[in-house]
């Protein structure tokens, strides 16, 4: 179900308005519903229900969550998803992609993993299991990794990138348990992917124009923009972890922990922010946003401003990055706001600062070199002047 068609009535991702719950009929529907229970509005303003878990498929529900109906439906989506789960763990022969995955999800280095990690790796995991599972370990070659895992997705660079990378995941825990001695997806070249570019400052002043101090998206994209943080960090932001003058944050990425001066504009912003929840940043509801909640709050704000696609989420931590590099800031100063680890990262910020305002140098002495051998016009009267006569008396 695309999300541009349809919009969550209930749940802590809900991202629109407050739903009149008379009016949809859900007066008698807890404001916490079941795991892994859906519930949406669709673009005919029909209510559906669904049970979902992870990227699975969704199984219809009864409309009532409250009614017998509803539960006995609800126990058997559950029961037939852990049995579906377990049929696969049944049918892993020895030696295959599918036992591979099944003996990483039992390893220490993927349950100890954050959360958040192994959400994200669960698409690419039944992606590989899903039309792979049945291939052998020990068959797998460079080429076939190419031919026929990696062939579907030509044309769709970053979904290659990500299977390619969570197989080598897989392939590193095979020869960790001995059933490989090599890695064949050595010498695959990584698909190319467009980078994410910055907002440029009149991108920044439009949506500034739209969305005016006071509006929650306004709130979301300052703290994105004066941070530079991450979406995973900044919807967890908090009004303990914030003083008048700096806000503090442990990234989630790389757990390193960051004192930020509070721009003077977010200061503005932050002090007519109302301080009803621990977090700053919460739903229609009241709830903190999830991450995934977060992101579609951001584009749906940027979509409404009416900014092009490429004006992406991550695209403030990019621009905060040139606005600091274009300030004249360090790299090692540019490190200590965004929170990268290497110079490098950052280092890219203040040589694309120092490029622009070196073109701009040279054009200028470039400007002026031509002028100064543009020879100067004589004066009006040169060579024009009168002779003098003088008369004798």
């Amino acid at each position: 179900m695309r999300a541009t068609s349809t919009r969550s009535l209930i749940g802590s991702n809900m991202m629109g308005p407050p739903v009149n719950r008379m009016k949809h009929g859900i007066e008698h529907v807890p404001r916490k519903l079941p795991k892994y229970v859906e519930l949406w509005e669709d673009r005919h303003g029909k209510r559906r229900i669904y049970f979902r878990r992870g990227k699975g498929p969704r199984i219809p529900l009864p409309d009532d969550v409250r009614s017998d109906a509803f539960q006995e439906a609800y126990a058997a989506a559950l029961a037939g998803d852990v049995a579906a789960r377990k049929k696969k763990e049944e049918t892993a022969a020895p030696g295959t992609v599918g036992a591979l995955i099944l003996s990483y999800q039992q390893s220490a280095g993927y349950i100890e993993l954050r959360e958040t990690t192994r959400k994200g790796y669960a698409s690419r995991i039944e992606a590989l299991r899903k039309g792979h599972a049945n291939r052998t370990i020990s068959g797998m070659t460079r080429e076939g990794i190419v031919t026929k895992i990696l062939a579907p997705y030509a044309g769709r660079p970053g979904a290659a990138l990500s299977i390619l990378k969570m197989l080598r995941i897989l392939i590193r825990h095979a020869i960790d348990i001995g059933w490989l001695n090599h890695d064949p997806s050595i010498g695959i070249k990584r698909p190319k992917i467009g980078e994410v570019r910055s907002w440029t400052d009149e991108e920044i002043a439009q949506f500034e124009a739209h969305w005016p101090a006071g509006t929650r998206e306004r709130l979301a994209f300052a703290l994105m923009l004066y941070t530079g943080q991450r979406r995973s960090d900044v919807h967890r932001m908090t009004w303990a972890a914030t003083t008048n003058a700096t806000v503090t944050v442990t990234q989630q990425k790389t757990g390193a922990r960051l004192v930020i001066p509070l721009h003077a504009n977010l200061r503005q912003i932050l002090a007519a922010a109302p301080r009803d929840h621990v977090t700053i940043l919460n739903t229609a509801f009241g709830k903190p946003f999830t991450v995934d909640g977060f992101s579609q709050f951001l584009r749906d704000a940027i979509s409404a401003a009416d900014l092009p696609l490429e004006c992406q989420p991550h695209g403030l931590r990019k621009a905060a990055g040139r606005r600091l590099a274009e300030a004249g800031c360090s790299a090692r100063e540019i490190m200590a706001i965004l929170g990268h680890k290497t110079l490098s990262e950052a280092e890219r910020y203040t040589r694309d600062a120092d490029q622009r305002r070196l073109a701009e140098a040279a054009i200028v002495r470039l400007e002026g070199q031509r002028a100064n051998k543009i020879p100067k016009p004589p004066p009006a009267r040169l060579g024009n002047r009168r002779k003098k006569t003088d008369k004798s008396i």
